[in-house]
């Protein structure tokens, strides 16, 4: 297995990082470029920027904030939110992102997953797979869009194979019934999607503990740790993570 890097996530919403629990309760956390310079300095091994609210308001991802992100940051930045189209991806690749991340538009229109990755290479493609539990579906999660807001009928497992087929470089998924809980990464839902795909696979949603990362590798099968609110509010630095991991036998970056 590779080396396990650190993914800090820096929601944003109206130029502010902000952090909810189940994608709603939203509490500030702060200005977006002074955490991504504090995150890198911490030893950060990727960041991710996510514009939480830009699908339900019908709008691309604010690129000013991605500018203003990557000038202060070397190590990669995977951005999402509002990305619907290749005019898009180039838009936020040639503001300063890594890799662009998508979730609702690739849902509505799969094509555009394959288009992308032949246009702008698999390694900047990363899929975001948000799903909630249901008995319904084979792997017992569906699919749900806009923000968390809207479940499609689609299994999880099942699109999350489709998209790496297609090409996608990553599988970003997070638990709505996790996230911004604290309570541990959805380890069943992590493990389905390892799984399912050979792509990596990002945890994403509820860490809480620093076993919860460990378990996240060990149990769920991630080889990139996600993790937003025990960073902002300082609960842990991610030099504690990284030397909680190697203590259990787990290489870091």
């Amino acid at each position: 297995m590779a080396a396990i890097k650190i993914m800090p996530c820096l929601d944003m919403k109206d130029g502010r990082v902000v952090k909810g629990v189940h994608f709603v309760d939203l509490k500030d956390a702060g200005d977006p470029v002074q955490n991504a310079a504090f995150y890198q300095q911490e030893g950060a091994d990727e960041l991710a920027m996510l514009d939480i609210a830009a699908t339900l308001e019908n709008r691309g991802t604010m690129l000013d904030w991605v500018r203003k992100v990557a000038e202060v940051i070397d190590i990669p930045l995977t951005v999402g939110g509002g990305i619907a189209s290749l005019d898009d991806i180039e838009q936020v690749l040639s503001a300063g992102a890594s890799r662009v991340s998508m979730n609702s538009a690739a849902v509505k229109h799969p094509e555009l997953v394959r288009a992308a990755a032949q246009k702008f290479g698999s390694d900047t493609i990363t899929i975001a797979v948000d799903a909630r539990r249901n008995p319904v579906m084979p792997s017992g999660f569906e699919l749900v869009i806009a923000g968390g807001t809207k479940p499609v009928g689609l299994d999880a497992v099942v699109w999350a194979s489709r998209c790496e087929q297609a090409g996608a470089g990553m599988i970003l998924p997070t638990s709505m019934d996790g996230d911004g809980t604290c309570a541990g990464y959805d380890l069943e839902f992590t493990r389905a999607i390892a799984a399912a795909v050979s792509v990596p696979v990002v945890a994403s949603g509820g860490a809480g503990t620093l076993e919860h990362f460990y378990e996240a590798v060990a149990l769920g099968g991630a080889q990139i740790l996600l993790a937003a609110s025990v960073f902002h509010f300082r609960t842990f630095t991610i030099r504690q993570v990284k030397d909680y991991l190697r203590q259990k036998g787990i290489e870091v970056c």
